[in-house]
């Protein structure tokens, strides 16, 4: 009876495609992931410019914290 393999053999060069797409498809939910958090610190600094003076001190904030966070760029943590 002969053998018959399920998978076909890989060449050097498939392995190395394998790779390439594996680090690409790391690299592509890397900036997915980054946007996301991007967008989501956008989102909150703008809700917190919205809040008013009783609010922010219910969360332990003074006016000058808000303005600090809310000018600070999206990108910067």
């Amino acid at each position: 009876m002969a053998f018959i393999p399920l998978q076909p053999r890989s060449s050097p060069g498939a392995s190395r495609r394998h790779d390439a797409l594996d680090a690409l498809s790391d690299a592509a939910q890397s900036v997915i992931e980054t946007a996301r958090l991007w967008r989501k610190r956008s989102r909150e600094r703008s809700q917190l410019a919205k809040l008013d003076d009783r609010m922010l001190r219910d969360i332990g904030l003074a006016a000058a914290d808000r303005e600090l966070l809310v000018n600070k760029p999206f990108w910067r943590e």
